[in-house]
């Protein structure tokens, strides 16, 4: 009878460890499934682990199309159809969208902005009117600190979503702001400088910094 007792304990521990995985429930991403923490450049973010599956993409994903496969980008994470379900997958190199994900940090690189997030860079291209996915920058000079005068938009802002918005939604939020401010003032800070005079940053940057606030706050957020 001990015996017995002893092994259905073992079974019990057995699952209780088991259970104790890293493993997270998160809507965002779907479901629960293994995460991990990107740390990289002071990130500091959890995303789905690459390789694992979804029966749907969460969000309003966006469509990409390369290489004659099809990629679904949503909140960052980037999916491609394996049969019935979805299997989480690395960035596309070359391809566009026209928002970055919710959660990013700003790398300076020559005085230009690239945007990371989950082991993807990002680099805004005038021409196509949207982000690249653009291959890992070999520059040991790379910095999150800006330099001065400049500024990626958003960055110093922080909202919260009183209305529950998903990530999707508040990134394409952020972005449809980013663009109304910056036709509004003529400060478009993923440019060098602005995109204005030296001596005209620091008054329009402050400029832009309210109209992207006001921008905000008319769509449901609490900017700091």
């Amino acid at each position: 009878m001990r015996s017995v007792f002893a092994g259905a304990c073992g079974a019990a521990l057995l699952a209780l460890a088991l259970n104790a995985t890293p493993v997270r429930a998160d809507e965002r991403h779907g479901g629960a499934r293994a995460e991990h923490a990107d740390a990289r450049h002071g990130h500091n973010h959890y995303y789905p682990d690459r390789g694992g599956f979804v029966h749907a993409v969460p969000g309003r994903p966006f469509v990409v199309s390369r290489g004659g496969g099809r990629f679904f980008y949503s909140g960052g994470v980037w999916y491609a159809p394996r049969g019935p379900s979805f299997v989480v997958v690395a960035a596309p190199v070359g391809v566009f969208v026209p928002v970055l994900p919710p959660f990013y940090t700003t790398l300076w690189i020559g005085g230009l902005p690239y945007y990371y997030a989950n082991d993807t860079y990002y680099v805004w291209r005038d021409a196509q009117d949207g982000y690249e996915v653009v291959d890992p920058p070999n520059d040991p000079g790379a910095s999150s600190e800006s330099p001065p005068g400049e500024a990626p938009p958003g960055d110093d802002l922080y909202i919260y979503p009183h209305n529950g918005q998903p990530a999707d939604r508040q990134a394409s939020d952020k972005y449809e702001c980013h663009r109304w401010a910056s036709a509004q003032t003529g400060f478009d800070p993923t440019q060098s400088a602005g995109g204005v005079p030296p001596e005209q940053t620091q008054l329009k940057r402050a400029d832009y910094e309210r109209a992207m606030r006001a921008c905000l706050e008319g769509r449901g957020y609490s900017v700091r």
